[in-house]
């Protein structure tokens, strides 16, 4: 092993957090092993569990990190149209699925049920309604609960397309986004005061 960079705790859980990131990306959860991520970031076991004392304690800090970077990432600004809106939250979030594939399989088959990354993706989904609950046109109280429930609905829904598609891929990646894209906007259309998505869906020719 090459000697040990010195850092602060801080930079060290930094740079830890890189390497498992990089290493449940690419390998499936079960193969990752906790004196791999040690080798890698060039510390001892010792060290590593010292920062993360399992490998869940690992990966859960791996995604919420994720979730966090998707929400900082993720755009929603009345200023744009609600597509185009929708459409750079699912690209964002497609990108990390598709880089992560193992990742995202792994949270959401491996350790479906898990509490705590059941709360990580719990929070990420509501912080994502209630930004989209921000930028739609609600008459009242009553529309802004339906409309919630709606949304709640929907993004389960995109998280297990998504999960599927990951696995299976039986559509393209532009067919799996405008199915999510569409299906919110007809569930929403109903229960806003205008129509939040006249263009959509675009015509060809």
């Amino acid at each position: 092993m090459p000697p040990r960079q010195r850092l602060s705790p801080a930079d060290r859980r930094a740079q830890l957090l890189g390497v498992g990131a990089r290493l449940f990306a690419t390998r499936p959860y079960d193969e990752v092993l906790m004196e791999e991520v040690a080798v890698a970031a060039g510390v001892s076991r010792a060290l590593l569990y010292r920062h993360f004392p399992s490998k869940h304690a690992l990966f859960a800090a791996v995604y919420q990190q994720a979730a966090d970077q998707l929400l900082t990432e993720t755009r929603l600004d009345p200023a744009d149209s609600l597509v185009d809106q929708l459409i750079q939250g699912m690209e964002v979030h497609l990108d990390y699925f598709v880089a992560n594939r193992h990742a995202v399989l792994a949270a959401n088959r491996v350790l479906a049920g898990d509490p705590v990354i059941h709360t990580i993706m719990a929070n990420e989904l509501d912080a994502l309604r209630t930004r989209l609950l921000a930028v739609l046109p609600l008459a009242d109280e009553g529309a802004r609960e339906a409309v919630s429930g709606v949304l709640r609905s929907w993004l389960f829904f995109v998280q297990v397309l998504c999960v599927d598609w990951l696995a299976h891929e039986t559509c393209t990646r532009a067919q799996l986004r405008d199915v999510c894209i569409g299906a919110v906007l007809g569930a929403l259309r109903p229960l806003l005061t205008e129509d939040p998505a006249p263009d959509w869906p675009p015509q060809d020719g």
